[in-house]
């Protein structure tokens, strides 16, 4: 059993904050008022005055096109908030567990393996990967790399000529938590089966009409093919259950 009140969620007024919220009431969800990113001597003031062994990381900087526009931003908040964060839990020996994307792989073949080459083609991801190697430096980490979306797909239309392994926020929510008491370490793919996005928005409620947009009709860079191969996540969870 994990004690949640010896965790800090980083990003609990996002996504998947928002739905850990509802499974883990008790874990510590702070503002970034009070637990900065980017400011490391508050974070330590905030972790001396509990009793913490774990820190989730999932606040981000997260729309591609956005981070195109704004790339500082990326940079400050995947970047240098995630190093941050892997400074504070080498300090005070704390498990850290970095919430990552499949955009890091480049797109081009799908069912991507842990330890597969990875190369991002737009600048988002790239700030996620400039995460993931400041976490690889920490012995005691844990980098998960998944999809979500809102649990109603929150467009008119999706993508049919996109592949990928996304599933709704409720489901990936509870597929993380299965691991917090695993003590697992290094990197894990967490997700469904491989889908076009049109398929997946589709499948969250399918009296629904969503129309089909390729990706060519955007004016920004979005990978083919993420899909990730999953069967880590399942020989150590979903085969022992």
């Amino acid at each position: 059993m994990i004690d949640q009140e010896k965790i800090i969620f980083t990003g609990g007024s996002g996504l998947l904050g928002s739905e850990f919220k509802k499974n883990l009431p008790k874990i510590n969800y702070p503002s970034s008022k009070d637990f900065n990113i980017l400011n490391y001597e508050q974070m330590e003031d905030f972790i001396q005055k509990g009793d913490y062994n774990l820190i989730i990381h999932a606040a981000a900087f997260t729309s591609p096109p956005k981070v195109d526009q704004d790339p500082l931003k990326a940079l400050e908040t995947n970047i240098i908030g995630t190093v941050n964060i892997t400074k504070l839990c080498m300090k005070h020996k704390l498990r850290l567990i970095y919430i990552s994307t499949d955009y890091v792989f480049k797109g081009d073949q799908g069912n991507y393996k842990e330890d597969d080459p990875v190369y991002p083609v737009n600048k988002y991801a790239w700030s996620k990967l400039g995460g993931e190697c400041a976490v690889r430096l920490y012995d005691n980490s844990l980098i998960i790399r998944t999809t979500f979306g809102p649990n109603i797909f929150p467009y008119e239309r999706a993508f049919i000529d996109q592949w990928t392994s996304r599933e709704s926020v409720s489901v990936i929510a509870k597929k993380i938590i299965k691991l917090l008491d695993k003590g697992l370490t290094g990197v894990i793919h967490i997700g469904g089966g491989r889908k076009t996005v049109f398929d997946y928005a589709r499948s969250l409620d399918e009296s629904r009409e969503i129309k089909p947009i390729s990706i060519k009709e955007v004016n920004f860079i979005i990978p083919k093919d993420t899909s990730l191969n999953c069967e880590k996540y399942i020989n150590l969870i979903e085969k022992n259950l």
